[in-house]
């Protein structure tokens, strides 16, 4: 639990480091919980059905909300990772090569960490 609060805490941090624990964690548990909100708000039939045309409810605003937050949140803990494996935040754009590309990013997600130049600044952010 406390490394998904720290995934909500370090939202916004970028010039630190995040271990495979501290990354697979809240990843896999922020599927699950989006997985069960819209099956509970309906809003799956617009990403099923790729329907983009939303009608402007409550709940759609809340989808947008929320899956603002995720993607942000998981940007910058993806940047901490590359991180501790000593690598630069732009080895996220290989992710846009076709079908390489996101194997070859979720293998360096699964990559042990490293002895980076961002390990200085963790003592900062704690």
């Amino acid at each position: 639990m406390s490394k998904y609060l720290d995934f909500w805490k370090k939202m916004g941090v970028f010039n630190a480091t995040a271990t495979r624990s501290q990354y697979w964690i809240p990843t896999i548990a922020n599927y699950f919980l989006l997985a069960i909100y819209y099956a509970l708000t309906n809003q799956a039939q617009y990403v099923v059905n790729e329907t983009y045309q939303m009608h402007l409810t409550l709940n759609s605003i809340m989808f947008v909300i929320i899956t603002a937050l995720l993607w942000l949140a998981n940007f910058t803990v993806r940047a901490r990772r590359l991180h501790d494996i000593n690598k630069s935040n732009w080895w996220m754009l290989i992710e846009f090569v076709p079908l390489i590309g996101i194997i070859w990013l979720f293998i360096l997600m699964l990559t042990a960490s490293k002895p980076s130049r961002w390990t200085i600044n963790q003592a900062d952010i704690n």
